[in-house]
């Protein structure tokens, strides 16, 4: 056997590694894709959205530590953020607060920002003293199990967004003022009444959020493990949301 051979077999694991380490490194650095698993963020995102996170923007996360190498801007209010969350069974916790629980990663907005005073009372939320403007909208949201939900529209600073308001969910009890602490995020659900967010576990540090979702790179209606795509019926019978596919998320 020549010399050749074994040279041309080097040169193509060499560019397999090659390319491997970029993809490693876009991931770790720049961009990460994450896949929507439930409706806490109805109507801005649906379940079997994929989007991307731009990791970039807030200063990417050294790996392996807390510390972030410079971005282009700080978390803004109304921006989808995903971050980790601790998880123990079906309980949720900050990341930083319980490191010897699992981890799982959370999509939100945010709302509140270090230093915010943030009351909630139903479906009305106060910043500091004033009330987010909120304006009903003559149309309607209907979930997969079939609940229809008034939907609004929020502005906020220069963003505006749409949520859900249940009329028929339970009674909501007006929560106490909380300050957001120096360094952490007060997240919310667009789809206020069915998401578990900062109302029932907490804040989120800077050091556990990966970044601001900024596009949608694919959409369907699966939510399935990843085996059953294994299946080709999978991929032929699951409805593809084509229309989705390339929005820009705000």
């Amino acid at each position: 056997m020549s010399d050749a051979a074994p040279e041309s077999v080097w040169q193509q694991i060499r560019t397999i590694l090659i390319a491997v380490l970029i993809a490693l490194t876009i991931r770790a650095f720049i961009i990460e894709p994450f896949r929507i698993p439930s409706g806490s963020m109805f109507p801005t995102l649906l379940i079997g959205d994929h989007l991307f996170v731009n990791k970039f923007i807030y200063g990417p996360k050294v790996p392996f530590s807390d510390m972030r190498l410079p971005g282009l801007r700080e978390p803004e209010r109304g921006d989808i953020i995903v971050f980790t969350v601790a998880r123990r069974g079906n309980d949720t916790f900050p990341a930083d607060r319980h490191p010897e629980y699992s981890r799982e990663e959370f999509v939100k907005r945010i709302v509140g920002l270090p230093g915010d005073r943030v009351e909630i009372q139903g479906s009305k939320v106060f910043i500091n003293g004033v009330e987010m403007d909120v304006e009903p909208l003559s149309e309607a949201f209907t979930d997969p199990s079939g609940r229809e939900l008034d939907v609004l529209r929020v502005a906020v600073d220069s963003k505006q967004y749409k949520i859900l308001d249940d009329p028929n969910a339970y009674f909501r009890a007006p929560r106490p003022v909380t300050t957001v602490e120096e360094g952490r995020y007060l997240v919310l659900g667009d789809n206020r009444d069915h998401s578990k967010d900062s109302r029932v576990w907490g804040t989120v540090r800077k050091a556990e959020i990966k970044g601001p979702a900024f596009m949608l790179y694919w959409s369907w209606d699966f939510n399935d493990g990843w085996l059953e795509l294994l299946n080709p019926l999978t991929w032929w019978k699951a409805e593809k949301r084509w229309d989705r596919i390339g929005t820009k998320l705000q």
